[in-house]
């Protein structure tokens, strides 16, 4: 066994690396001032940098965990490797020859037994790639090459992302592997070969078409597979199982092309699969990564912070592109849980015809897929169009299920100066008052249960101070205690514009105890009403109308009368101009034409009809 490595070569590796270089290939490192550079540390999680580089001294240091050494030493910590592995490789990618203490020659690297488990892992797979990509060329990887020509890639997309085949043989890998130097052991660790019955070594990929997947590095650390036969029983696609190099979680596909650019840009678009990934790079938008065989999670938000350096200063963007199905919505959503984790912006970008990138490319070109992206929306608006899409909001009981359900996405967002636009975007959207919306979205900030009593206040109605409300009351102490002078203009205006349930009912009294017109007024006609109400707060309500002081200096008129009943049609009619809008955007004009026009003269002729109320309340308004 060797011995130690001189320390003179570990010296000079260290003199020869720049450790801006190493690090960059994990963190993206901004000016910090003085020479120095900062980013976000690999070895905990933080919103702002407190991770420091001095290329002077080729040293690094974490303010926040305590963390810091030089190259040799971030390699040891990021890449889990030995003070040999990390020096080996740091001289590897310095053109330098390492010599060891028992011989002063120049030594060929180590054999095996010399090296480390991780270093070996990576070589096997580097040595499977050689192999697969050459199996792509012969007659039986007819139908992979087929595979790619049909989704629009050529053999040089191939060759740039290092597809290849898994030819139709059982130990073809395991033997070639064999042959240069890789023991049993090694080849199961890897993934590459698994164990058979029979209890003899069979490769792990068998007639598959194959992507080699590369760690930020850009070393081969697993494969992702696809089915292309269709006797072939096997999921449509098979990944490397976990293995000490390959964790699903942490591995992005494409993030070794893709990380300059992100870094540079701030924005990083994260796609479904290989083929999307590919698609996107070729279209002009080389931002793109997938995940490999598992849900976008935790690990791979804190890969693409590090590259965004996601921070409050640096905002980036963040872009989901899914398919329009329930899957990919229901994926879009779990992505707006994990909103809360960027501090950059979230957004979604979906095909209007439900194509994913790399079918979007095929039928439509380069600059679609570009566009795609271009017209990407929040993924907070999608996600709360979603929810309340599930509801008829043509009922009360739609908007407030939708407007409860819908509550808590507007009270989960990160920037609280938002929250108020939203309250009001999602006021319109479901064609209610802003107050109920308001504190539906309060109580899901404080984390009351959102079926709880206190998280259901959310009625369609105006708060009892609120404009509507207020005039409403106005209109009712007229009819009580000015029947006279309110006659057939308050009986004119019906129940169904008011707004406020308890002012609904008295409403209804009034017209059950025969209505404004035939009142004479006085103590009899006040009884009378309040006899009509069918519950005891609209008879308390009566109680304090009756007594109640108008809202006017001096003795009411005809005008005042007038000006009351049109400001209250006209808070009517905006609320019900408000919900025909929501309802107008939820009509596709295209499927739905005749529906469409209907709903859009209706809204014409309210329109004008407000118009005509405000002029009437002769600036009471």
């Amino acid at each position: 066994m060797a011995g130690r490595i001189r320390d003179e070569d570990i010296a000079l590796v260290r003199e020869r690396t720049s450790i801006a270089e190493i690090i960059s290939d994990t963190v993206t490192l901004k000016s910090a001032g003085g020479g120095n550079l900062k980013g976000l540390c690999p070895f905990h999680d933080e919103k702002s940098p407190s991770f420091n580089v001095s290329p002077a001294r080729n040293v690094w240091y974490c303010f926040g965990c305590g963390a810091g050494g030089d190259a040799i030493k971030f390699l040891m910590d990021a890449e889990h490797l030995s003070f040999v592995e990390a020096v080996e490789r740091l001289a590897a990618r310095a053109g330098l020859q390492l010599r060891y203490v028992e011989d002063d020659r120049p030594a060929p690297r180590p054999n095996r037994a010399q090296q480390g488990q991780k270093q070996r892992l990576v070589a096997a797979h580097a040595a499977a790639v050689e192999f697969y990509t050459a199996q792509l060329a012969t007659a039986g990887a007819r139908p992979a090459r087929e595979f790619l020509a049909e989704r629009g890639f050529d053999r040089a997309a191939a060759e740039r992302y290092g597809c290849g085949f898994a030819p139709d043989g059982w130990d073809l890998l395991t033997k070639h592997l064999r042959q240069r130097g890789f023991s049993h052991d090694e080849l199961v660790t890897a993934g590459l070969s698994r164990p058979a019955r029979s209890g003899s070594l069979i490769d792990r990929f068998r007639r598959r078409l194959l992507w080699p997947i590369r760690d930020l590095t850009g070393d081969v650390i697993g494969f992702g597979a696809r089915k292309l036969f269709a006797d072939d029983d096997g999921p449509k696609y098979l990944n490397t199982p976990e293995t000490p190099i390959y964790k699903k979680s942490h591995l992005l596909y494409g993030i070794d092309q893709a990380k300059r650019e992100i870094a540079k840009q701030g924005r990083v678009v994260v796609v479904e699969g290989y083929t999307d990934v590919m698609a996107c790079h070729l279209a002009g938008v080389p931002t793109a990564v997938a995940t490999c065989g598992t849900a976008f999670g935790t690990d791979h938000i804190s890969v693409l912070r590090r590259l965004l350096l996601d921070t409050d200063a640096v905002a980036g963007e963040i872009i989901f592109t899914f398919d329009g199905d329930a899957a990919g919505q229901k994926a879009a959503l779990r992505a707006f849980d994990d909103d809360q984790r960027f501090v950059g912006r979230t957004f979604i970008a979906v095909s209007p015809d439900n194509m994913d990138p790399c079918e979007l490319r095929l039928a439509k070109g380069d600059l679609a897929v570009r566009d795609l992206v271009a017209r990407r929306e929040p993924l907070v608006d999608f996600a709360l169009r979603h929810v309340i899409s599930r509801y008829d909001l043509d009922t009360v009981d739609g908007r407030v299920e939708a407007m409860r359900r819908a509550a808590p996405l507007v009270a989960k967002l990160k920037d609280r100066e938002k929250r108020p636009e939203y309250v009001r975007k999602l006021a319109g959207d479901l064609g209610m008052e802003i107050e109920p919306v308001q504190r539906a979205v309060l109580a899901a900030a404080s984390g009351r249960p959102a079926d709880g009593p206190a998280a259901r206040p959310a009625r369609t109605e105006p708060s009892v101070d609120s404009p509507q409300s207020m005039v409403e009351r106005e209109a009712l102490k007229l009819a009580l205690q000015e029947p006279v002078l309110a006659g057939p203009m308050f009986d004119a205006v019906e129940a169904g514009d008011y707004r406020h349930p308890v002012h609904v009912a008295v409403r209804a009294a009034v017209a059950a105890a025969g209505g404004v017109a035939s009142a004479a007024g006085g103590a009899v006609w006040i009884e009378a009403v309040r006899d009509a109400c069918e519950d005891l707060a609209a008879q308390a309500l009566v109680g304090e109308l009756a007594v109640e002081p108008l809202r006017i200096d001096g003795e009411p008129d005809p005008r005042y009368v007038s000006i009351t009943m049109a400001r209250l049609q006209w808070g009517s009619v905006t609320a019900r101009i408000r919900e025909l809008k929501s309802r107008i955007q939820r009509i596709n004009p295209v499927n739905n034409k005749d529906e469409y026009f209907a709903a859009f003269g209706e809204l014409l002729s309210l329109e004008q009809h407000a118009r005509a109320l405000r002029e009437q309340a002769a600036g009471g308004l």
